[in-house]
């Protein structure tokens, strides 16, 4: 049996990096570089930005719609983290269980600008009817050389212009643990059925060696 607590301290790192950049966002490159770092000249750059919704910059509308995100997000890091508990001890493969601790420490890190930023950064809406659950998510990833017009040829996005999306590290954590997931769903799928396939050839095997002594001390 697997312990579950590796793959929870590998989402608390990932906490910390994601808290650490929007932290040092907030106070370093707003004030000192008026919000912006070009790192790529001409492709991209780390751009400061807040949106009220869900990861690359998506809205959820209405006057509730930021607080049931965060009840939505709040019972997803539960669901997960449940799952992440159940799978580990079922020595599930690890590719698997390290993605959805990725997963899950992005969905926290979203989660605390959510509930928190809008009172200790003083970031929520000016019509929030409160500062708490109202935060907005800092953002700052930008590959804004992919922004312009799609070619004609590409298939319904042809002659449409591209916005890229400005997303934070909580954001890509999310994103590669869905990738890999989606990517090798079948590897894990099959390494999953070896081992419970290999689980039961011992259990079968332990079972019949028991009956085995058992009948030799009865003759």
């Amino acid at each position: 049996m697997r312990s579950a607590w590796k793959y929870f301290l590998f989402a608390i790192f990932l906490i910390v990096v994601d808290q650490a950049i929007k932290l040092w966002m907030h106070y370093v490159v707003i004030p000192d570089y008026f919000g912006e770092i070009d790192i790529i000249p001409g492709f991209f750059k780390l751009h400061y930005i807040t949106n009220r919704g869900m990861a690359f910059g998506l809205e959820l509308g209405g006057d509730y719609g930021k607080l049931v995100l965060t009840v939505f997000r709040v019972i997803a890091m539960g669901v997960i983290s449940y799952f992440l508990v159940k799978l580990s001890k079922r020595n599930y493969p690890q590719g698997f269980l390290w993605s959805l601790a990725a997963i899950l420490a992005g969905a926290i890190g979203n989660v605390i600008d959510s509930i928190f930023y809008g009172v200790f950064l003083n970031n929520a809406p000016f019509d929030a009817p409160s500062p708490w659950f109202h935060g907005q998510v800092i953002d700052m990833f930008y590959a804004y050389g992919l922004d312009g017009y799609w070619p004609d040829w590409v298939p319904v996005l042809g002659g449409t212009y591209n916005n890229t999306p400005i997303f934070n590290f909580a954001d890509a954590c999310i994103f590669c643990g869905v990738v890999v997931i989606l990517v090798f769903q079948k590897t894990f799928i099959e390494k999953e059925v070896a081992a419970s396939g290999q689980k039961n050839d011992t259990d079968y095997d332990t079972v019949i060696d028991t009956t085995n002594n058992y009948d030799e001390e009865e003759n």
